[in-house]
């Protein structure tokens, strides 16, 4: 399994990327427009905030398995 420190490094170069982009090609305040947007949609409350969460649950529910397996006295190998 991938790593989410791994995921949000890659996206988060590709965010700076685009939003590069995007300051070249815009003026201020369409660019400024851009980049809330955008942040909303790819940031921390948005695509960014779903993988840490993802992450968290993913993590709960694994830890949540294996102690179950423990109190049955399953080995997880």
């Amino acid at each position: 399994m991938v790593a989410v420190a791994t995921l949000l490094d890659l996206l988060n170069a590709r965010k700076n990327r685009v939003l590069l982009y995007a300051q070249a090609a815009l003026p201020q305040s369409q660019f400024d427009a851009f980049k809330k947007l955008f942040l909303d949609e790819f940031g921390r409350s948005g695509l960014e905030g779903q993988l840490v969460k993802l992450d968290a649950e993913s993590r709960q529910d694994r830890n949540g398995q294996e102690k179950t397996m423990q109190e049955r006295g399953c080995h997880h190998e």
